[in-house]
């Protein structure tokens, strides 16, 4: 089912409670990166990719998402439940004993929607050609999607993946940076800096297009853009600009959030700016 850009803003605006909320429950998380990329998720999860909540590991024609930078998960299983794969309750278990919302997504857990465990950073960009690879082989038309933070890009398997996927003529891969500028120690620029990432994949033979990963809109038009460059011989990567913690004002642009749960006070500060039609788990 397709939805409009305010009800995908409404859903979006919803996966940010969930993921405060989430975060809060088990005083244990990663709520920075996660709102930042609510938007880019839910467009992704509720207008973009084509694929089926009766889960099966092998997604025999149907799209497929790899997160890499895996400890944004309470965005991951929000968009997750809300999107039908289990019960929207379940998330009030996040990071609690014997629960499947691992604080880093597992496969062992038998979670729908889950393909690999992800968290360990740099891996996932190698999975995703791999699975693209694997639909190329089958005849299979479906799109491989995957996400990654900026920092993570500062482990080497990624430049590897990089530079094989276009050798490979990898066409039906579509990669996203959440370029939020901002990892656990502090800016990207000031821990290893990135220099210009459009530059260096281009270099790599990518095609390279840039969004606005806070802006509803333009994201859902980069995906679909970026849809219809799949097929030509290249990989695609969406640059994707985000502000970590966006959505909640004291939580924006700041490192500070990347990995520390909110308190009472402050989740109630967080609750009251993010207004939505639906309902909390």
């Amino acid at each position: 089912m397709k939805h409009t850009i305010n009800e995908l803003e409404d859903i979006a605006s919803q996966v940010r409670r969930d993921i405060v909320r989430m975060v809060h429950g088990c005083q244990s998380g990663h709520p920075g990166g996660s709102l930042g990329c609510a938007d880019f998720m839910t467009a992704l999860y509720f207008d973009v990719m084509n694929y089926s909540t009766d889960f099966k590991m092998d997604g025999i024609g149907e799209d497929l998402f790899f997160l890499s930078n895996g400890h944004i998960s309470p965005v991951f299983y929000s968009v997750l439940a809300r999107a039908g794969y289990f019960e929207v309750s379940e998330l009030a278990t996040f990071r609690k004993l014997n629960s499947r919302l691992q604080g880093h997504p597992t496969t062992h857990e038998h979670l729908p929607g889950i393909r690999i465990a992800s968290g360990s950073l740099g891996q996932g960009m190698s999975v995703a050609i791999g699975a693209a690879q694997a639909k190329k082989l089958n005849k299979d038309k479906s799109i491989i999607y995957s996400l990654h933070g900026d920092g993570e890009l500062q482990e080497g398997q990624n430049w590897e993946a990089i530079m094989y996927a276009p050798f490979n003529k990898v066409d039906n891969l579509i990669s996203t940076i959440d370029y939020n500028g901002q990892q656990i120690d502090g800016p990207t620029e000031k821990v290893l800096s990135l220099e210009s990432l459009q530059a260096k994949f281009e270099a790599f033979g990518w095609h390279v297009i840039t969004s606005n990963g806070n802006d509803m809109d333009d994201i859902v038009k980069a995906l679909h853009y970026a849809k219809s460059l799949t097929g030509k011989g290249k990989p695609i990567l969406n640059l994707m600009s985000t502000i970590m913690g966006n959505g909640v004002d004291f939580m924006m642009g700041s490192h500070k959030w990347h990995g520390v749960a909110p308190n009472d006070e402050q989740l109630a500060t967080a609750l009251a700016q993010l207004n939505t039609t639906l309902k909390d788990y």
